[in-house]
């Protein structure tokens, strides 16, 4: 059964198995988000890994597990573990790979419930990454087992991984599994990411980022004579203040064309996300002047931006502040570059599961992009698969919050689409038999 023949019963047998299931498939993610893999420092990863492959292996899933090894991130006490399984179909191609990350971000404070008992309540569960993105592993994996309990079988070949390291920029994870070959071009057609996208988002990339450091040289003396010496910290306020009063007022007049989520985030920007040097803060009195200060920014650029642009821009500031004052002294460092990705909206993947949100959601699809980045762009820039997209249950404004939840509706509902989409995406083998 060709994609474009997908019949009515298929789609209402489909959905109707998603839903008895269910059960099933929320006490898996139960199970996942009782496992708290917190990252940093990449805990319990093995003991996620393997909850999911053990439910792929039960699946039928040929099933794999990548580690790491080579990478700083992978240690003994930390592990790096990614898990990979692939269901053939009659043919290798076309390939649809699902993907989602089972690292999640400390817990925080705030919460009112137990992060990791997974609790529900109202039709909502509850648990630090149970949006972002356990949810959508759980989806992905229950979606292409609701068309096998049909008793079809898909034309092509579907690849299911749970990765590791996205909230820290998924280089131990689907970067890893892009440079060792078992995500690439050669393999895949498709690569669906199920983060969380509002059930009827489809996030077609990300803007870029530039993650930098900036650390300012001074002279140390004795703090009772400040005189004597020269203090990075007073340099480091002045850039600081620069940033704040200068640039930033710039940045946000810069607006992209792409739809960005949510709309404020459609403009550049910049955060100070640490700031150090001197005493530290719990540490013994020191009367010194600080010879050495520092600060980490988060700049988020856009596709009408080029990079070198955007690192010219910090790397200019710097210079005006030496020329001005000889004995403001620097370091610029670059921690991390990412550029913006984005995949075409009129290709076959975007538009199958656009259709497929449609028919399950009664409503069209929004076209949408994200305000940071995930493992898009290690799928497009390392794996070179163009047609990548990010899809899956959870509110995205969940995201990080305290009380983190996922509506079990729409975890049920984003299954569906999933599932619809492989067919569609793949094709059938056989007609239903009952």
């Amino acid at each position: 059964m060709a994609a474009s023949e997908v019949s009515a019963k298929v789609h209402d047998v489909i959905c109707r198995n998603i839903e008895q299931i269910q059960d099933e498939m929320i006490s898996f993610l139960q199970d996942l988000v009782r496992i708290p893999t917190v990252n940093p420092p990449g805990e319990l990863y093995r003991e996620g890994a393997e909850l999911i492959g053990n439910q792929l292996k039960r699946f039928g899933y040929d099933t794999h597990y990548i580690v790491a090894e080579g990478l700083k991130e992978h240690t003994a006490e930390h592990p790096r573990v990614n898990v990979f399984g692939r269901m053939k179909g009659s043919t290798t191609r076309p390939s649809l790979h699902f993907n989602g990350h089972f690292d999640v971000v400390p817990v925080g404070k705030g919460w009112t419930r137990d992060p990791f008992a997974a609790s529900i309540e109202d039709g909502k569960m509850y648990g630090r990454g149970v949006s972002d993105q356990k949810a959508g592993i759980a989806a992905s994996i229950f979606a292409v087992e609701a068309v096998r309990r049909a008793g079809l079988k898909l034309h092509g070949t579907v690849e299911q991984s749970g990765t590791v390291d996205e909230e820290s920029g998924g280089f131990a994870g689907v970067a890893h599994l892009a440079r060792q070959g078992w995500l690439g071009k050669e393999k895949n057609d498709y690569v669906i990411i199920t983060e969380p996208t509002d059930t009827d988002h489809i996030y077609l990339g990300h803007r870029g980022v530039y993650w930098f450091k900036v650390t300012t040289h001074g002279r140390i003396a004795h703090g009772s004579m400040p005189h004597l010496g020269v203090s990075a910290i007073d340099h480091l306020a002045d850039f600081l203040h620069g940033v704040t009063h200068d640039l930033k007022p710039k940045l946000a007049a810069r607006k992209t064309e792409v739809p960005v989520q949510p709309p404020k985030s459609r403009y550049a920007s910049i955060n100070v996300n640490a700031v150090f040097g001197g005493q530290p803060e719990h540490g013994t009195q020191t009367p010194c002047v600080a010879d050495s200060s520092g600060a980490i920014f988060d700049r988020r650029f856009l596709t009408e931006e080029a990079f070198e642009e955007v690192r010219g821009e910090i790397a200019e500031m710097l210079e005006r502040y030496r020329a001005a004052n000889p004995e403001f002294q620097y370091t610029l460092e670059d921690l991390m570059v990412v550029h913006p990705v984005q995949t075409d909206k009129n290709c076959d993947l975007v538009q199958t599961l656009a259709g497929c949100i449609e028919q399950v959601a009664g409503r069209e699809a929004i076209y949408a992009a994200s305000p940071g980045t995930y493992d898009q762009k290690h799928v497009v820039r390392i794996a070179n698969v163009a047609q990548c997209v990010a899809y899956g249950p959870g509110l995205l404004a969940q995201a990080h919050l305290p009380d983190e939840f996922c509506r079990i509706d729409d975890i049920v509902a984003s299954a569906k689409v999933m599932a619809l989409t492989a067919v569609q995406l793949l094709g059938l083998e056989q007609s239903l038999t009952k």
